[in-house]
């Protein structure tokens, strides 16, 4: 019976032979990682947008403890606590480098040599001709 099965089937990529497969109902890799398990960043997200209630004027709100934490760290600052100050503008300088870096608009042109301007000059050439050719 398997002397007809290797006769009459094609091993090649993709299609192991029949006696290497692996078995129905067993994985290939047992001791894996469990498919549920997250990561460390996955678990922070997840515990940072889960819901508080906090009470503000006598009212009663909803928000993600994200913005509970935010919005103790910028009381802190306000009432001159100097690790928060220092702590949110730490955070704001980090957001400011993202933006500019983020951006794609280059901020230090001092910093360029004649080849790169020369480079990104006809770079913005080409793109803005085609601009004009298309529309």
């Amino acid at each position: 019976m398997q002397g007809e099965r290797k006769g009459n089937y094609e091993v090649g990529y993709g299609k192991p032979p029949v006696h290497t497969r692996f078995r129905r109902g067993k994985s290939g890799n047992p001791c894996g990682r469990p498919s549920a398990s997250k990561n460390l960043s996955t678990l922070l997200n997840e515990a940072l947008n889960e819901p508080v209630l906090v009470v503000e004027n006598g009212r009663r709100r909803k928000i993600s403890k994200r913005q509970a934490i935010i919005a103790q760290l910028v009381n802190q600052s306000a009432k001159a606590d100097l690790r928060a100050i220092k702590i949110l503008l730490d955070i704001q300088q980090q957001m400011e480098a993202r933006a500019t870096a983020g951006s794609g608009v280059i901020g230090d042109s001092d910093n360029l040599d004649e080849t790169d301007r020369a480079i990104i000059e006809r770079c913005l050439g080409k793109y803005l001709q085609r601009g004009k050719n298309e529309g």
